[in-house]
């Protein structure tokens, strides 16, 4: 199954975990021979670290924004950019009722958890702010006057056209979302929003803040990292034995490797690149990239080999 990220600009859904135990030894070969001894200690020293509690084996921890799109949007500059904000007119007909306890259905087994009101939903939809006021389409510039000799003078610009959008919600109802989970893919309960512009619905996760466990704090090796060792930042898609995600360098890094350590319960990626020895600047920059791996990754989850920290789609 194709699953992939949506809210940051990115396409949208979702990323698994699952717990490894100490020792747990790489499947396969990590990218790259050059650095595949450095990394692999360093993936090796991560993926022993890794001792989630409970919550991440029996409760719901999601590793994905909890709204996602459910089918192809068709986006135009402007309405991409209301989404991504959360820019969404409020329905005047959004549901009351308190909703019943809903069930979320793992690979693993179920659990049964408080839900949210539709109106609770469209407030984390919208992060609690309005969408602006928009102004009406601006007219186009009144043409300057011909240029000595009869000629147009083209090195003016007409004023651009621009447009400010917020999204109508034309439907609301109680369904579930396919959201990526410490469990594995997961049917959770979701306030489904059926948006007029972009022609698709979106989906709300409806479970009760409360009811959500935390992602574990990450552990680091105590041992320095590997000079040129990059973190990973998010995943981008996961699509069968693909996995695309984004890393963090710097703006004059060059050589970019992604590197994967494949183990039977985890999968540890990272980068490496070779510093600039010239004056740069000190931005970040998201470079994508991707691996293979030898099995889909299923329930695995993703770990930086800087941090230790599991990936979530998009970002968090």
């Amino acid at each position: 199954m194709r699953l992939f990220a949506a809210r940051l600009g990115l396409p949208l859904m979702i990323v698994v975990a699952g717990c490894a135990p100490a020792g747990t030894g790489p499947t396969g070969p990590i990218s790259s021979a050059d650095e595949q001894g450095p990394f692999e200690r360093r993936a090796t020293a991560v993926a022993e670290a890794w001792h989630p509690g409970p919550g991440w084996r029996e409760g719901y921890v999601p590793l994905q924004d909890p709204a996602v799109l459910i089918g192809e949007a068709n986006f135009t500059p402007a309405t991409q950019t209301a989404f991504q904000a959360g820019w969404y007119r409020k329905p005047a007909d959004l549901p009351v009722r308190q909703p019943d306890d809903g069930t979320i259905r793992f690979p693993d087994g179920q659990l049964r958890v408080p839900l949210v009101s539709a109106t609770d939903a469209f407030l984390a939809l919208t992060r609690g702010s309005d969408p602006p006021s928009c102004p009406g389409p601006k007219e186009p510039a009144i043409p300057p006057p011909p240029a000595p000799g009869g000629k147009p003078d083209d090195t003016v610009a007409s004023r651009p056209q621009g447009e400010c959008v917020a999204l109508t919600i034309s439907k609301v109802e109680l369904g579930t979302a396919l959201l990526r989970t410490s469990r594995g893919e997961a049917q959770v309960p979701a306030w489904l929003f059926t948006v007029e512009e972009i022609g698709a619905v979106v989906a709300a996760a409806a479970v009760a803040p409360h009811a959500v466990d935390a992602v574990p704090e990450p552990v680091a090796p105590s041992d320095t990292a590997p000079e040129g060792l990059v973190a990973a930042q998010d995943i981008v898609e996961v699509d069968g034995t693909r996995l695309a995600f984004r890393l963090g360098v710097g703006s004059c890094d060059t050589d970019i490797t992604p590197l994967v350590q494949e183990r039977d319960d985890i999968v540890v990626v990272g980068g490496m690149v070779v510093r600039s020895t010239d004056v740069c600047d000190a931005m970040l920059r998201m470079e994508p990239v991707e691996v293979t791996l030898k099995e889909p990754l299923g329930a695995r989850p993703v770990l930086d080999a800087l941090t230790g920290a599991p990936l979530r789609i998009g970002g968090n």
